[in-house]
Order: structure tokens, then sequence, then C-alpha cells
């Protein structure tokens, strides 16, 4: 997106020698570097949302990466509009080599992150902050070459016919802001769901460079020696070449760094409408992970002691009616089966490719006991706390959080005081809450805070540990760099309207979590998330 610059001063002699010979009219010309100005807005606005979507599926913590990614940019075109200043004596040639290279950076940018995430990012030491720091020079390098665009089409729209200054920044702004606009809107609504971030960005690069080029050789090409157009022609072809060759090698590239991350057991993997669904294992003997979005969510090593841990305690009072969030996979809503007594489970899953996989893929339905053919069982695809907000007061005996850590930005309003407010009044008076609150020994912070948050909503809190998980990948914001590495425990708070929760098979489990405890913790809310 352009950035204001100042205007030179009067009486600067200005570094052509007359009006560009033009091909066409004055006014068409003019329309043309505009519609240019427009279209090269939308790509640089691509490239910002990809990278910050990207790095919030591969590191983790949206508000962090978007802070990055954001404030590195701005910065650097900053840095990018002074630096261009050298190249106003050549502004068509400069604009052209600027378009070439952000079209190759920008998009191939996506591809290189991925590829240093999947191969380098179990290495350890150094190479665990590669991703990272891939980011932030993609960052900068993309912000250094948006900024040069500034001066340069200043130049080339004061080329054509000279006006007053504030009149060439208006109309440099107007095409800039639309084309920001409507590349802002094509990135999650057409480029993402349609064609994916990988093949999205190259194609973003390829118009890219098609209209820095088809505008520099089109209008100005009489600006350029013989030699430098014949040079601009094959740079441009040469990245055209690049683009179209990884967009061919695009799905056997994203196989082999599925392979990289998962292993050479992935059986299934599909991006739906809100996250990337991996499934592997769950044939011949071998055990069935679930990975959301690169993140465990499910081991078929280790389910069956999670949801027992989870849901178990929860049901040891009233549990006729039982909701439980999240838990598309049917694990948690097959555990509150077993209990008797229990007469209708709803849940409500924000992922409906989640739920469509858990009732048909023969691995996840046998595991979780075909629990969506049980006519108890209710689903609703939506956001859990829209839900609990139009839940009736005293509807269920039992709500169980099955929900993603709480150190992922996404889920935070879901570990909020608001929302344990909204479960609160969702239960009956002898009503239970059990929360999923990540591991305890490696983010005790974050589960002593998901414990005081459920306190100020009122609800008496027993939290929890249990220990024995099977060792593999971190199911929190950040996946770790190796098995050793992994969480062996799982953390859990047990809450209640009346009288504080206490069962007497948790004794053990509770001292665990005592024995962790971060005292004077603040509660996290919507406006002030603590996570």
């Amino acid at each position: 997106m352009i950035e204001p610059h100042a205007p030179a001063r009067p009486g600067t002699q200005p570094p052509w020698e007359g009006p560009a010979r033009l091909p066409v009219r004055p006014g068409t010309g003019r329309f043309l570097v505009l519609a240019g100005v427009f279209v090269c807005a939308a790509c640089g606005l691509v490239y910002e949302l990809e990278l910050v979507a990207l790095a919030s599926y591969l590191i983790g913590d949206s508000v962090t990466q978007a802070s990055v990614v954001l404030s590195v940019m701005v910065f650097a075109m900053g840095i990018g509009s002074l630096a261009a200043k050298r190249l106003r004596w050549h502004a068509a040639a400069g604009f052209g080599a600027v378009e070439a290279a952000l079209a190759l950076i920008g998009g191939c940018s996506a591809m290189a992150l991925y590829a240093v995430f999947a191969w380098t990012g179990n290495w350890g030491g150094i190479w665990a902050q590669g991703p990272r720091c891939l980011l932030v020079a993609f960052s900068l390098a993309i912000g250094l070459l948006i900024g040069a665009e500034v001066p340069l089409l200043m130049e080339l729209i004061q080329r054509i016919r000279r006006q007053d200054a504030g009149g060439a920044v208006a109309d440099l702004f107007a095409a800039d802001y639309v084309g920001a606009l409507v590349g802002g809107l094509a990135f999650p609504f057409l480029l993402l769901p349609f064609l994916g971030q990988l093949t999205g960005t190259l194609l973003t690069g390829t118009v890219n460079v098609v209209a820095g080029g088809s505008l520099v050789l089109g209008l100005f090409r009489r600006d350029l020696t013989r030699r430098g157009c014949w040079l601009l022609v094959i740079t441009n072809l040469t990245v055209l070449g690049l683009l179209a060759s990884a967009a061919v090698l695009v799905d056997d590239f994203e196989r082999a760094a599925r392979h990289a991350i998962y292993g050479k057991d992935v059986r299934v993997a599909l991006q739906t409408d809100v996250q990337e669904v991996v499934l592997t294992g769950g044939d011949h003997g071998r055990p069935l992970d679930l990975f959301l979005d690169g993140r465990l969510r499910v081991s078929g090593s280790d389910e069956r002691r999670y949801h027992e841990a989870l849901v178990d305690p929860a049901m040891q009072g009233p549990h006729a009616r039982v909701l439980v969030l999240g838990g598309g996979d049917g694990l948690a809503a097959a555990e509150a089966l077993r209990h008797r007594g229990v007469r209708r489970v709803d849940i409500v899953e924000l992922d409906a490719g989640v739920v469509r996989l858990a009732r048909h893929d023969p691995a996840l339905s046998a595991l979780n006991d075909h629990v969506y053919d049980d006519p108890r069982v209710h689903v609703t695809t939506g956001d859990a706390f829209d839900r609990l907000r139009a839940v009736p007061p005293g509807t269920y005996d039992v709500v169980v959080a099955d929900l993603p850590d709480p150190g992922i930005t996404a889920s935070t309003k879901l570990y909020s005081q608001e929302f344990y407010g909204l479960a609160r009044r969702a239960l009956t008076d002898r009503g239970r809450l059990v929360v999923h609150a990540g591991p305890v020994a490696s983010r005790r912070h974050v589960f002593w805070t998901v414990v005081s948050t459920v306190r100020a909503a009122g609800l008496h809190a027993l939290p929890y540990r249990v220990g024995g998980r099977a060792s593999g990948y971190a199911a929190g914001p950040d996946r770790t760099t190796g098995r050793s590495r992994a969480p062996g425990d799982w953390g859990f708070v047990l809450a209640a309207r009346g009288a504080a929760p206490a069962e007497p098979g948790l004794e053990s489990e509770v001292r665990a979590a005592e024995r962790t405890r971060v005292p004077g913790l603040a509660a996290s809310t919507l406006v002030h998330p603590r996570y």
C-alpha cells in the first residue's frame, strides 16, 4: 500500500526533459498508469496478508505475527521510498526492475517459508527460529520494494502530464487504496479458498510481473535503451518461467513438505473452510493421529486416557444433558455416552469438515464408536461462543470445553471470563463444567490463568493434572522442535455452580497441579486477553 512522501520543493528541476513520448494519448496513458497502481497495490496487500496467514498457521499467535509483519513492512516501505530517490532519473527502468523483483520474492515467499518450516523445523538449535527469521526477511524485502514504487510511480505519472503535486498524490492514493481494498477482499474470499496459499501467491506474483512489465514496455519503452528493453523482457520472462514452474510443481511440493512434517504415513489431507486437516495412520495396526493446522489434536495411542480424564469427572453429578464445545471428532461425546442416564449430547463444532471426517472416515469413526449414528447426538456447526449466547439458562447438566489450546489467538475468546460466564448461565444449579487448559509443566502461566478466569466467572474451580501422555507433537500454539520436548501431561479445570467439586479419585491429580501453582494471576477477558 502506498505511503505518503513529501513533494519536491518549489523550483526543483524535474528529472526528465519534456513530456514522455507515448504510443497513446496522454489521458489514456495516465489512466493506464493509475490502473498499474491499482494492480500493484492489490498484489502488495496480498503478499502482506499471505505472510500473516501462513505465519499464524506455522508459528502460531496471529496477533504477534500480524504485528511483526505489518510493522516491519511499513518501516521497510519508508526506507524503500528513500532509496528509490536515486532511481528517479530512470523511473521507467527502475519501476520495471522493482516489479520483477517484487513478483519473484512475493510470489515465492509462501513456498520458501513453508519449506523452511517443513524441512528445518525439527532440527532444533538456531534452526528452530528459521521460520521467524525468514518471516522478518520477507517482510523487510517486500516492504522495501513496495515502498520503492511510490516515488517511481509519481515520476511516471508526472512524466505524462505535469500537474500540481497535491493532485498527483490524490490520484495516486485513490488508485492505490481501491487496489488495496480489492486485494484485501480477494485473498480471503477467492485466492485462499479456491487456490490455497501457495498457488494463490504464485498467481499474484504472475499478475504483478505482467502488470509492471506491460506498463513499462507498453508506455515508456522509448525511455529505455534498446539493451534496457531486452534486459527487462528477459528478466520478466525469467520471473514468469520460475513462477510457472513453481505452480506446476506445487502439488508435489506440498506432498513432500507434508511428509517432512507428519511423516510418510499421511492418509488424508484436506483444506476446509477453517483449517488444514491431516489424518495419519489408522490402518495396518498404526495408531491414528489427527492434526488441525499442523497441531496434534487426537493421538490414537493416548486419546482414551485424555478423554476419560476430561469427561469422566464432570459426569459424576447429574448428566442427562451434555454440551460438548469443540470435539467435532466425536471422541468426547463417545466418552460421555458411556455413562448411563445420558439422554442428549449436543456438539458444537466450528469446522464442518472435521465432522464429515469423523462420520465417514473408517478409522476415525471406529475410534469414536460411530457416535454420530447415535440418535442422542446432535451436532451444530458454528462458533462455541455464539452458541453459548443463544443457550437458555439452566439447559445443561454438563458442559465439556474440548477446545484448542488457549495460547492460540483464535481460541483466546473461548478461554475468557465472558465465555465462562455464558457457560455458567447454561448450567443447571448442580451442573458442572470441565475445561481442557493445555499442558501444565511447560505452560504453567497459561494453565493457572485459565483457573483464575474460571473462578472470576463465579464458578468453583478444581484444577488437576494428568500425566502419561504419549510423546509426539505439541498440542499448543507452537509445534515442538522434537518429540523429546513434547509436553508429557494435560491440564484440566473442573468447575461447578454450586459447591466446590470434590472428586475422591482425583486427589493425586489435584496435588500434582497444586505443586505448579502460579499465584496472583489476573483473569483473561475479551478486551484484555492474558494468554
